[in-house]
């Protein structure tokens, strides 16, 4: 039983990436932030972090500077770290959008790439194989036009309800990706945030302020030893 309610919880909460492409993302959920930053990155002359990914990175229902990505700004300012941090997450995307999308983001050089895709693949019952050759099709993207760049796979888990066969393949796409690309992994992006109804928005669905504070910190935990070095 309280498996069954740690399933359930779960499935809840991945619905955090079924949102419509282009309304109520407040940061990162469109070209032109993104061509900005880029921009004034290019001028900074600081080394460069960007999260490609869904409404989870764009900061869904929050206002500017409270999603996670800003987060790890304002950590890497008050730690002197000279790095700028682009939020590329779009609202709704699939790793199919992504690998359409992902040219055009990246007309300049990251130094750290952050990947979190696939959710929304599981929820529509994209087959498996397509996700991984999307998401493998992203990060050889990443690799040809950022050559330098560490990569950082923000892992997701599929919901129970999909079937055993395909919650164990699905989820082992993400540390499978991570060795075949000599990346680091975030095991389970929304480690101690999915299904806690206090640190989601009332749609139960997306991190809230104090949500994002956790799944920041679940990424600073990764992120830091290569901002460090």
């Amino acid at each position: 039983m309280k498996y069954y309610l740690l399933s359930l919880l779960l499935l809840l909460s991945l619905q955090a990436c079924k949102d419509k492409p282009n309304n109520d993302v407040k940061v990162g959920d469109n070209e032109t932030n993104v061509q900005t930053l880029s921009t004034n990155q290019q001028n900074s002359g600081k080394k460069r972090i960007m999260f490609f990914g869904n409404s989870l990175t764009a900061g869904y229902g929050l206002e500017e500077g409270q999603d996670f990505p800003s987060l790890i700004q304002n950590k890497l300012d008050s730690l002197g770290l000279e790095y700028e941090v682009i939020n590329a997450g779009l609202s709704g995307e699939t790793t199919s959008n992504g690998l359409e999308r992902i040219n055009w983001v990246l007309r300049e050089p990251v130094d750290i790439f952050v990947l979190e895709l696939g959710a929304n693949d599981m929820l529509r019952g994209t087959s498996v194989e397509s996700t991984e050759q999307n998401l493998r099709a992203i990060l050889d993207i990443v690799q040809e036009k950022s050559p330098d760049a560490e990569i950082i796979i923000a892992g997701m888990q599929a919901a129970p309800n999909m079937g055993e066969d395909y919650v164990d393949v699905f989820n082992d796409i993400y540390p499978r990706l991570a060795n075949d690309y000599n990346a680091e992994l975030i095991p389970f992006f929304l480690k101690d945030v999915a299904g806690v109804e206090s640190l989601n928005l009332p749609d139960r669905k997306h991190p809230n302020v104090e949500g994002q504070k956790i799944v920041a910190s679940n990424v600073w935990e990764v992120l830091e030893p290569m901002v460090q070095d």
